[in-house]
């Protein structure tokens, strides 16, 4: 069996051979590593790039902006808008929006003369629904963490051995996971939601989403945070900041978190 470790050294390898490399950079677990890994083997000959668009939490552009600067590695920041595509969230929107980051990272790189895009895509990935993938087959971006084989599991694991504080960083998502397929999305809506997880957040709830339905906030905690919510206090808190942030009913989702739950079924594995 091959180790994460053996894994790790046939990764700095396949990165040494491209010499010169994009980096699509969210601040996340998988593009974190990626990104230190891929300094660590070519130093100066690496750029991260993270867009920033309507429904792209302030906060990962803040972390993503931070770890850049932590590690001293050339950072570049884009915006990009949301097309009236998404803004209709269909089931594929994934497919849309990735071609566009894909697109505009791509323009960006050959503008300062790199030919090698990789971003953080992990071996697990492929068990989940993405619609997103297709774009990325269509761009021709690398994806050097599932090439080697490296799981989420062993990226956690090098990650804590590398000393990054992503190690054990929750997963996160962008904002349209929070609206139902073929809902359409308002920019106001987004930045509720945003900021009724930056509020969740920062009263202990890591990782919290807050899933928008209309007038109703559904809050999803992670399983081993859901005996916090029999507070009373803490539950007229949550219900007069969330309905200061515009929504008309608040409850609380009784199986906790889980990754896709508006997911529609034939995607679910």
């Amino acid at each position: 069996m091959i180790t994460p470790e053996q894994k790790y050294q046939r990764l700095r390898d396949y990165l040494k051979k491209l010499k010169k490399v994009v980096i699509a950079f969210s601040g996340g677990v998988d593009s974190t590593f990626l990104l230190i890994t891929a300094h660590n083997a070519l130093g100066d000959n690496v750029l991260a790039v993270t867009v920033d668009s309507p429904h792209i939490p302030r906060r990962g552009l803040k972390e993503a902006k931070d770890l850049a600067r932590k590690f001293n590695i050339r950072h570049q920041i884009i915006k990009l808008p949301l097309s009236e595509s998404i803004f209709e969230n269909p089931e594929d929107r994934c497919y849309y929006c990735k071609s566009s980051f894909f697109s505009g990272i791509t323009k960006k790189a050959h503008q300062r003369g790199f030919e090698h895009i990789l971003e953080g895509t992990n071996r697990d990935d492929q068990a989940d629904y993405r619609p997103g993938s297709r774009a990325l087959r269509e761009s021709g971006i690398l994806s050097p963490l599932k090439i080697c084989g490296l799981s989420k599991k062993d990226i956690r694991s090098l990650s804590k051995q590398l000393k990054l504080p992503t190690w054990d960083k929750p997963a996160d998502s962008c904002l349209l996971t929070r609206i139902p397929y073929n809902t359409k999305i308002t920019l106001d809506e987004l930045k509720r939601i945003e900021r009724s997880e930056h509020y969740l957040a920062g009263i202990g709830f890591s990782g919290a989403r807050v899933r928008s339905q209309g007038d109703l906030a559904r809050i999803e905690v992670s399983r081993d945070q859901r005996s916090m919510i029999f507070d009373e206090t803490l539950m007229d808190s949550v219900s007069i900041h969330l309905k200061d942030y515009g929504f008309t009913y608040v409850c609380f989702d009784l199986e906790g978190y889980r990754m896709g739950s508006f997911k529609p079924k034939k995607g679910r594995q």
